[in-house]
């Protein structure tokens, strides 16, 4: 039977059977970075949900494109349109063109992505390559009525807009709870309301970043770049559009806004967002000064974190949880993490030893019942959490194949061995080797050849066996117990495991 595929849509606060627009082609849109310092653990998060959507959406047959994009001009210190490019501000602070600063922390955004195992998106466009497109939205909703010029600048009329239409729809504000929290806010001046947002910005006259406009030498608002590049790369109506919960007010409402005011109906049909990574119990953010660099964590330099920790084990440690409940670190959280990551690589590893038996007690019928709680986890909203302790039981099962307590036929043994492939490494985007910090990057090529040597010593003792040769036998267990390896014979020879 053909299953449904289940996404929780933000928009309507409920889960709805997915149905892309054109059949058999998938739309997607995720918020990427502001690119003025290295990736953050909540940076993580929604760059490892989405790769989940990407690599599912593919492997149900879907050709999805995916377009994440890079944030480099546009977005000020303060959601009230005041304040300066963040961009900017580093770069007078070290010295350095704009342009410099977003490209150095754009290679490093890469190769932490890299790291952590997430596909690149079909396309990366940056905000200051689109200002044409971004004009020509400011534009449409001049002509359309919804926007006002003010000494240069452009901004959204949001009263106007919600006599027509509705502001807040995504987010379930109503513009007089946007009113009241905005009514302190600096730069209210040059606006007819303080809920208004800016579409274009004059420059100020130290302001490097700018461009020429109908309105003036300026750049374009923060929310401006989003509608723009979406439409541009997806068309005026796509599928998906994605990034991280705290975007959903005023980000995303703004791009609804924006989008109905331009074209006269939504661009989008599935708001997906994931939730936070919370330390003590707070958003983990740059903007509260409380985060943690991808960089830290991969090198363990910071005074919260214990010991250095590996890209897969961020990883994994991210798709333990459901991608809408919240993440709290901590480093025992993390430890755990490692340990459960080191099980399954463990069972994986196990599982190419494995033989099979004619009359095995693990028919084929074991595995495909295995292999269909995942994809049942998978099809309900993305479940990865049910989806890992479903591999966690059937390493189990597969430790008790090793224990000689159950027997496993050849079939049953290939569809085992084919599950773990899709589910482990395919889908959920893992890397086979170890998940401690200290193989971390080492690669496939060194983890193989480790394996080898260690196979190679364990052959020699097995002849010394053979040939009774019991004190290099026992000086060969010895010297490997003594660096953290467990040897465990068996009838058809031996294993053995890593323990740190």
């Amino acid at each position: 039977m053909e299953q449904t595929l289940l996404i929780y849509n933000t928009l309507t606060r409920q889960k709805e059977a997915f149905k892309p627009i054109n059949p058999g082609h998938v739309g997607m849109y995720v918020c990427g970075p502001t690119v003025y310092g290295d990736a953050h653990l909540g940076h993580a998060r929604p760059a490892i949900t989405f790769d989940i959507l990407f690599r599912y959406l593919q492997h149900l047959g879907y050709k999805v494109r995916y377009v994440r994009n890079i944030t480099d001009v546009g977005h000020l210190e303060h959601d009230a349109d005041e304040g300066e490019d963040k961009i900017a501000k580093r770069a007078r602070l070290e010295q350095l063109e704009p342009m410099e600063v977003a490209q150095y922390y754009t290679n490093r955004f890469h190769e932490a992505m890299d790291a952590l195992g997430c596909l690149p998106p079909s396309i990366e466009p940056h905000a200051t390559g689109h200002i044409i497109e971004q004009q020509q939205l400011v534009r449409q909703i001049l002509d359309n009525g919804y926007a006002y010029e003010s000494n240069g600048s452009v901004y959204f009329d949001v009263e106007k807009y919600n006599k027509d239409h509705k502001y807040g729809i995504l987010s379930g504000r109503n513009l007089e709870n946007v009113k009241d929290v905005s009514r302190d806010l600096a730069g209210v001046g040059e606006k007819r309301n303080q809920a208004d947002f800016a579409l274009w910005k004059a420059a100020q006259p130290e302001h490097i970043m700018r461009w020429p406009s109908p309105w003036s030498d300026g750049f374009p608002g923060w929310h401006c770049e989003c509608t723009a590049m979406g439409r541009k790369y997806l068309g005026s109506h796509f599928d998906i559009h994605g990034g991280g919960m705290d975007l959903i007010f005023p980000h995303h409402e703004c791009e609804i806004a924006q989008a109905v005011a331009s074209q006269g109906d939504q661009m989008v049909t599935y708001w997906i967002h994931n939730n936070m990574i919370t330390i003590e119990g707070q958003k983990m953010g740059k903007s509260l000064g409380n985060f943690i660099t991808l960089p830290q964590f991969f090198s363990g330099d910071h005074p919260k974190l214990d010991r250095a920790y590996s890209p897969m084990t961020i990883r994994f440690f991210i798709l333990q949880a459901h991608y809408r409940s919240t993440v709290d670190f901590s480093n025992d959280a993390l430890q755990a993490a490692e340990k459960g990551l080191e099980r399954l690589l463990n069972a994986w590893k196990a599982l190419q030893t494995l033989q099979p038996s004619d009359q095995g007690s693990v028919g084929v019928d074991a595995v495909d019942a295995l292999r269909q709680r995942c994809y049942d986890a998978m099809y309900d909203d993305f479940n990865t959490p049910i989806v890992i302790s479903t591999l966690f039981d059937a390493s189990k099962l597969i430790n008790s194949i090793v224990d000689k307590k159950e027997t496993i036929t050849a079939e049953a043994l290939e569809a085992l061995k084919a599950m773990f492939q899709l589910f482990i490494f395919d889908l959920l985007g893992l890397r086979a080797g170890s998940a401690s910090a200290s193989n971390a990057g080492a690669g496939d090529a060194r983890e193989e050849a480790f394996g080898k040597v260690v196979d190679m010593l364990l052959e020699q003792r097995a002849k010394a066996k053979a040939n009774k040769d019991w004190a290099t036998s026992d000086m060969i267990r010895d010297n490997l117990a003594a660096l953290g390896f467990e040897v465990k014979d068996t009838k058809d020879g031996f294993t053995w495991k890593l323990n740190k």
